[in-house]
């Protein structure tokens, strides 16, 4: 029998806010027992470091609780801090290194082409981005375990974000999604949603001339800023190598018993 993929919510209703890029509500995912993601609860982003007022008013708007900030030092540094929401607790919980990075991105912002082809030619750039989901997933255990805590607790409505809000906010979004029982097609297809155009990271370059932003550079750069299935295939592959199942990783990884789970799925589920 030919299985058929989910069909993700539309999004022709989403705002699109001036400065906050690929934001998105996560409602209406559909679980493996046929339930649903409520719609109003868990949404995504991009950093919220240069929200206009207009976009900050929005994000007033939708009752949050709670902003997971998974942005380390040189992100913050780069982008700045987020803007404050009124009566929102903003927690950063890096999912990289605090300089994690640094040297790298700044040879993608300033590197010449030849510097770029070193470091992004033969694969090497979707390499480095399937060996980063990996790490996440086998070293950042206390900080999704925290996160998925959290949510069970009280702090939705919930918005996550990195700073193009695909990579760790993806992540941390995919797992969490994950614990509830969310099919992996609808978890893949949210996932891949980051590479619409009016959602993806625009890439800043210092030499912005026809040169500095030729094809071939854009080329290399893409597996840095694309959302790839391999990616995130990649990250459940390490769950599964690491811990064998979903429900060990969730158990013995993220420390999540069967009434945290539950809990999470009263939180972020339609009645059943």
């Amino acid at each position: 029998m030919t299985q058929q993929l989910p069909q993700v919510p539309s999004t022709e209703s989403e705002p699109e806010l001036a400065a906050v890029r690929n934001f998105r509500d996560v409602g209406g995912l559909p679980t493996v027992d046929g339930r649903r993601v409520r719609y109003g609860v868990l949404f995504r982003s991009g950093h919220l470091a240069h929200a206009t007022a207009a976009d900050a008013a929005f994000l007033g708007s939708l009752g949050l609780h709670t902003v997971f900030d998974f942005r380390n030092e040189a992100d913050q540094k780069l982008e700045g801090p987020d803007i404050e929401l009124p009566g929102v607790r903003n927690v950063n919980l890096p999912l990289t290194d605090p300089a994690d990075g640094a040297v790298f991105w700044k040879m993608v912002r300033d590197g010449n082409l030849d510097q770029l082809r070193e470091i992004l030619s033969d694969n090497k750039g979707a390499d480095r981005m399937s060996a980063t989901y990996r790490e996440i997933i086998r070293g950042r255990t206390a900080e999704h375990s925290r996160v998925l805590h959290a949510l069970a607790e009280d702090s939705v409505p919930a918005l996550m974000h990195c700073a193009a809000g695909k990579d760790r906010a993806g992540l941390s979004i995919a797992v969490t999604l994950l614990a509830v029982g969310v099919e992996r097609d609808a978890i893949e297809a949210d996932y891949l949603k980051s590479n619409d155009p009016h959602r993806r990271y625009k890439v800043h370059r210092s030499d912005s001339s026809p040169a500095g932003m030729s094809p071939e550079v854009m080329e290399l750069l893409n597996p840095l800023f694309e959302a790839r299935a391999e990616y995130l295939a990649a990250a459940f592959e390490t769950i599964e190598e690491t811990w064998g199942t979903t429900d060990r990783y969730l158990a013995e990884g993220l420390n999540v018993t069967p009434g945290i789970r539950e809990r999470l799925r009263m939180r972020l589920l339609d009645e059943s």
